[in-house]
C-alpha cells in the first residue's frame, strides 16, 4: 500500500479460471454489476483471449443498450445505460493504435476524452495497459491468457483503488 493525496490506495489481486467463452462472459457480468461511474477496466492478452466476451459480459451486467462488438475501427463506442442514474459504458479498443508511440500515442488517446466521460461512465479499454490507468485512480487491471488448444482462459486481475 502507498499514500496518495491522503488516501491509501488499496490493491486486490485474484486469479479464475474461465473455462468456456461463456464462463468469461458470466465473469464479465459479475463484474458489470460492480462497477461504478469513474472506474477504468484495463483489458490486456493476445488477440482472440477473450477481451471483447469479458466486454460483453460487464455490458450485461451494467444492463446498457446495444450490442457490444469490439471497436478497433472506431476506437470507441458508447453504450447508454437503460435505467435512470446507472453508468454509461464506454468501450474502447486501442489496437489500432498499437503502431504508434510515444506522444503520438498519447495524443490519439487524449483525442478521446475519456477522463470527461469518466463522471458518468465506466471506461473498458482492450490493449490499454501502460495507458489507460493514467485516466483514474480507481483501475482494474485484467490480463487474459488462453490456454493452447483449448478454449480455457485464464483471467488475472488487480484492482487498484482508492
Amino acid at each position: 500500500m502507498r499514500e496518495r493525496l491522503g488516501h491509501v490506495r488499496k490493491t486486490e489481486t485474484g486469479t479464475v479460471e474461465l473455462p468456456t467463452v461463456e464462463d468469461t462472459m458470466a465473469f464479465g457480468e459479475r463484474l458489470g454489476r460492480q462497477l461504478r461511474a469513474g472506474d477504468v477496466v484495463v483489458l490486456s492478452g493476445p488477440l482472440g483471449a477473450g477481451k471483447t466476451a469479458l466486454t460483453k459480459g460487464i455490458a450485461l451486467g451494467m444492463d446498457v443498450e446495444g450490442p457490444v462488438t469490439s471497436p478497433t475501427f472506431v476506437l470507441a463506442r458508447v453504450h447508454r445505460p437503460r435505467g435512470t442514474g446507472r453508468p454509461a459504458l464506454v468501450h474502447v479498443d486501442v489496437y489500432r493504435l498499437l503502431d504508434r508511440t510515444g506522444a503520438e500515442l498519447l495524443g490519439e488517446l487524449d483525442s478521446l476524452d475519456l477522463d470527461t466521460d469518466l463522471e458518468d461512465a465506466v471506461v473498458v479499454v482492450e490493449w490499454g495497459e501502460g495507458l489507460a490507468e493514467r485516466l483514474s485512480d480507481n483501475h482494474l487491471d485484467i490480463s487474459l491468457q488462453r490456454c493452447a488448444d483449448t478454449d480455457v482462459r485464464i483471467a488475472h486481475w488487480q484492482w487498484n483503488r482508492v
